[in-house]
């Protein structure tokens, strides 16, 4: 059978995505929907640097879009924030329409987002279709991955997960996104409103406490920036001394005042190694780690095509990596 694809939102990550489609048996992209007017009217298969057009025009009607195409499942690729894209997933679950998305806040039920997540799972359970938010993190590095780990374990006492990357190979978002060029008053004023920060920490902590049975009864996010100390550039940008060159964010989850889960994001400018690692401290005693890092943006896109057959027969209601089956390369079929 193949699998009938609609896009929701095509920046560079739902563009990722619909290039792994389109170059995998199984799948194939009938419909594809944006609010960018320069987009909308014009080739999924240019838009999204496919390298030959798909005969699919980009639409800003997602209902119609869905009537005259009859997807099997929407992929939703258009913000990070839960409440953002409540009325896009709405829209989809009358279309009876099952989601894999990229939404962070999307991905476990956090204590702020839970009515949120509550009314999402009763319109999904009344469309009778499932919903999934995944990607590399949350979705995988800093949460479903140690959750695993521990499969192996007869006690945990603590997890530790850390990621560190060069920023400087990274998409220009990614490191507007950090926070890299901006002063050290500049940075503390997106951090603010939440424009700089990476998304995801909450519900990742959440998530592996509820795995390992632990009733947190406190979450920190702590942001500061990464200041360069010499110049340091990318293709896209330059950063002066003095200037932030990226993020060092750390999310912890308490019970009382004992640290049980420990995340850390170094992301900037010049980090001089890449790579990602999960500690569980307990019996047996693991470390994991990957050097140079798992790639973001290959791995967000993988985890939402990879996942796609999933949901599409998955129990209905909103779903997450703790209740799905692990996912797998999907070669198609």
């Amino acid at each position: 059978m193949t699998i009938r694809v609609m896009h929701v939102g095509l920046g560079p990550i739902g563009a990722a995505v619909a290039r792994q489609l389109a170059g995998r048996k199984g799948f194939r992209i009938v419909a594809a929907v944006d609010i960018d007017p320069n987009k909308v009217g014009r080739d999924v298969g240019v838009i999204a640097e496919i390298g030959k057009p798909l005969r699919v025009k980009i639409t800003s009607d997602a209902r119609k879009a869905a009537k005259a195409s009859k997807p099997d499942v929407a992929v939703l690729c258009t913000s990070s924030s839960l409440k953002g894209v409540l009325p896009q997933i709405e829209e989809l679950l009358k279309l009876r329409l099952p989601i894999v998305s990229t939404t962070e806040e999307l991905a476990y039920p956090a204590p702020a987002n839970r009515r949120l997540a509550k009314r999402i799972d009763d319109m999904a359970r009344k469309a009778k279709v499932a919903v999934l938010g995944t990607g590399v993190n949350p979705g995988f590095t800093m949460d479903a991955l140690p959750i695993a780990l521990t499969s192996v374990c007869e006690q945990v006492n603590r997890i530790e997960v850390r990621r560190v990357q060069d920023a400087r190979v990274r998409r220009l978002p990614f490191q507007q996104k950090i926070g890299a060029g901006l002063t050290r008053e500049q940075f503390e004023q997106q951090v603010a409103v939440g424009m700089v920060k990476h998304v995801g920490f909450t519900e990742s902590i959440q998530m592996i406490a509820d795995a390992m049975g632990w009733k947190l009864t406190r979450i920190a996010d702590n942001v500061r920036p990464w200041m360069a100390e010499e110049e340091v550039h990318s293709e896209l940008l330059a950063v002066d001394p003095g200037y932030v060159a990226g993020i060092s964010q750390e999310g912890i989850g308490y019970m009382g005042e004992e640290a049980k889960i420990h995340l850390q994001l170094d992301a900037y400018l010049g980090a001089p190694e890449s790579f990602d690692s999960v500690l569980i401290d307990g019996s047996p005693r693991l470390y994991w780690k990957v050097q140079g890092g798992v790639h973001g943006d290959i791995a967000t896109a993988s985890m939402t095509v990879n996942s796609i057959p999933h949901v599409i027969t998955a129990a209905p209601g909103l779903r997450t990596m703790r209740d799905m089956p692990l996912p797998s390369f999907f070669p198609g079929k």
